[in-house]
């Protein structure tokens, strides 16, 4: 399928998700980046044409910043669900990471990447 692939690397965003019960009491930062495709192609150089990525954000801050979750997965899946409800959006690769997580010796952080499709839903 032909389409255009939109990336958005590390959103930033404070929120309160972990299993353990501190993570839920003082929260932490999360990026989560995303990598979009859609169908559409402007063939002017109008917005109105093409999907505004902005909506992305948008969605990706008010879940990560919302209820918490236990799960890196849950959050994930829930991003995904919303984007793929978005008009143009046929595929989707999201990665939620905790750049801090409380376990000793992880320096890099801790990520979940998924990959779901309009496709896979509708079926």
């Amino acid at each position: 399928m032909a389409g255009t692939v939109i990336t958005i690397r590390d959103i930033a965003c404070y929120g309160y998700h972990g299993a353990l019960e501190e993570e839920q009491a003082l929260g932490q930062e999360f990026r989560v980046s995303l990598e979009l495709k859609t169908s559409l192609a402007p063939e002017r150089d109008l917005l109105s044409e093409t999907f505004d990525y902005r909506e992305a954000v948008d969605l990706v801050r008010r879940i990560m910043e919302g209820p918490p979750r236990r799960l890196l997965e849950t959050l994930a899946e829930e991003i995904a669900a919303g984007l793929l409800a978005l008009p143009g959006i046929e595929e989707v690769k999201i990665s939620v990471c905790k750049p801090h997580p409380p376990i000793a010796a992880v320096l890099g952080g801790v990520a979940v990447e998924i990959r779901r499709s309009r496709a896979e839903r509708q079926s």
